[in-house]
């Protein structure tokens, strides 16, 4: 029960992201910054699928996804459709990774983290990435709604 309640809050919300991506009226204003927003919504959008890719996709569902951390922030004028194409594949992964837990996996360690500093187990680390997802997903839509004039 729980897993699939994270399944549809994950693939929920990466919809979302997808979706501030395409209402940009202006494409280069996905990766405009200005004053004190240090990151655009472009490189948001890509720490989110290298994100997941990595602790949903490789660690647990063994995709053997290798991430690029620095990319997600330096890259920039990704093209809006490359920035979908990887959210769409992002929301494949995670919920083809969450589809071969058990609900009894959730309770599990989680594999070599160092972001956690409590509880250890697959589920916290879901709830995690949930919410660091969300937190993400609001900056992006503040900074659509503040800066795509």
């Amino acid at each position: 029960m729980l897993k699939e309640s994270l399944k549809s809050l994950f693939v929920r919300d990466l919809n979302k992201v997808k979706l501030e991506i395409e209402q940009y009226q202006n494409e280069k204003n996905i990766w405009k910054t200005e004053n004190s927003i240090s990151n655009s919504a472009g490189n948001l959008c890509l720490h989110l699928a290298g994100n997941l890719n990595t602790f949903i996709g490789a660690e647990l569902g063994k995709t053997g996804y290798i991430r690029n951390r620095e990319l997600e922030f330096s890259l920039k004028d990704v093209p809006r459709g490359e920035l979908i194409r990887q959210i769409e594949d992002t929301i494949k992964i995670v919920a083809d990774s969450l589809d071969q837990l058990t609900e009894d996996d959730l309770e599990h360690d989680y594999p070599e983290v160092k972001v956690l500093e409590n509880d250890k187990s697959v589920k916290y680390m879901l709830i995690y990435l949930s919410s660091h997802l969300a937190y993400h997903l609001g900056q992006i839509n503040y900074h659509r709604r503040l800066l795509d004039v």
